[in-house]
């Protein structure tokens, strides 16, 4: 399936050019993982149970190894080792380079585990599920800022109120 362009995108470029990390958060299947892949030229999925062993090894052992790879590298599901967290904080202090690594997660580190706060260093963004623009429901013609601002957007509103509440109620997931 090819990829959906999301909003979040250009957020998540502008980002890489200013910080040397990027953790990209949400609830499951919002498509996290499926948008930073598209960012990344290589990854690592944590929740791989042929790997997990491996991945003890080197947490236990090594914990710079996960950071071989060609950048910008993904650490997907990224709660599940939370050790590389502090070694891309110290990677990003020893090089400097922005658009390094890209963290993806839908639950936090279990409790207990203590991290640096990554600030100035690693930024957060909050991904939603698909809008109706991202699915393909809509022109963006109507925009919830433009509501929110109070803007009088009925004469733009091409939807019916059928289609509108089958859209609601589909969810947003990609």
């Amino acid at each position: 399936m090819a990829y959906r362009a999301r909003i979040i995108d250009k957020r998540i470029n502008d980002l890489m050019e200013i910080s040397g990390g990027i953790l990209i958060e949400g609830c499951k299947w919002c498509g996290k993982t499926t948008t930073a892949k598209q960012h990344a030229k290589s990854f690592i999925e944590f929740q791989n149970p042929d790997r997990q062993k491996e991945f003890e090894q080197i947490r236990d052992t090594r914990p710079s190894l996960f950071l071989e790879g060609e950048k910008p590298r993904l650490f997907d599901e990224w709660q599940r080792f939370p050790v590389v967290w502090d070694a891309i904080r110290m990677d990003i202090d020893r090089t400097g380079a922005t658009g390094q690594y890209l963290l993806t997660g839908s639950a936090r580190p279990a409790e207990g585990v203590t991290m640096h706060t990554g600030t100035g260093r690693i930024n957060r963004v909050v991904m939603r599920p698909m809008s109706l623009f991202e699915q393909g429901f809509s022109d963006g013609k109507v925009s919830l800022s433009d509501i929110a601002d109070g803007k009088d957007i009925s004469a733009l509103n091409e939807m019916r109120l059928e289609d509108l509440a089958d859209y609601i109620v589909w969810g947003g997931w990609p």
